[in-house]
């Protein structure tokens, strides 16, 4: 799925020369942690987040103790001091594993979606990522979460579903990972019911490994 499909359009942004304050209020309004930086033309040029405002703003803004000289000090402060310029961006041609990756590697909580000329359109945070995945899966729907481990061949998966369908069972959503014994995967079918007891009872008798989820 592309970034365009899920990021956030209208973004909250701020100018560079505005008082840190400013961002802090944003923030809190808005309850989120980063705030683009964009010029009169809404061309990214840089980004402030909640760790930048942290690191200059007085303690008691985030319910800590008072400190009226580390106030007066950082008073004096505009966004493009404490701004990250030249950010890690994204495409809104780019899909959300792309920008899942991303911001696993670079340990970032958001990222500005650009197209040309750095002209800022949106903005894709781990909340939305989390959002949609949730939304892909289906968990919103009351169901149960199977971990089955199986062989890595052909025809596995086919073995699993036949069992799932004959019990008329529906899937919420089916995924696949590593498992540490060599020549094998685990697959988790999220299904759309509570009453699974049979259906562990056939898989078991065709040969496969049932694990506890919440132990994997």
């Amino acid at each position: 799925m592309f970034i365009s499909k899920v990021m956030t359009r209208n973004v909250v942004t701020i100018d560079k020369d505005a008082d840190i304050s400013q961002a802090q209020e944003k923030m809190s309004k808005h309850l989120f942690r980063h705030l683009p930086v964009v010029d009169e033309n809404n061309r990214l040029i840089g980004i402030v987040t909640d760790r930048d405002l942290r690191s200059v703003l007085p303690s008691s803004h985030f319910g800590q103790e008072n400190s009226p000289e580390k106030w007066k000090s950082s008073s004096k402060l505009r966004i493009k001091d404490i701004m990250t310029k030249n950010p890690v961006t994204i495409s809104p041609l780019d899909t959300i594993q792309d920008a899942l990756i991303l911001l696993h590697k670079k340990h970032f909580g958001a990222l500005p979606v650009v197209v040309e000329e750095q002209k800022l359109i949106g903005i894709i945070s781990v909340r939305d990522l989390l959002r949609e995945f949730i939304n892909v899966l289906g968990l919103e729907e009351p169901g149960t979460l199977l971990c089955i481990i199986v062989e890595n061949k052909i025809g596995q998966m086919k073995k699993i579903v036949d069992a799932i369908s004959e019990e008329n069972i529906s899937f919420g959503s089916v995924l696949v990972s590593r498992y540490w014994e060599k020549g094998k995967r685990a697959v988790f079918p999220y299904l759309l019911t509570q009453n699974i007891g049979p259906l562990k009872i056939k898989l078991k008798k065709i040969g496969f490994t049932l694990l506890d989820p919440m132990e994997w």
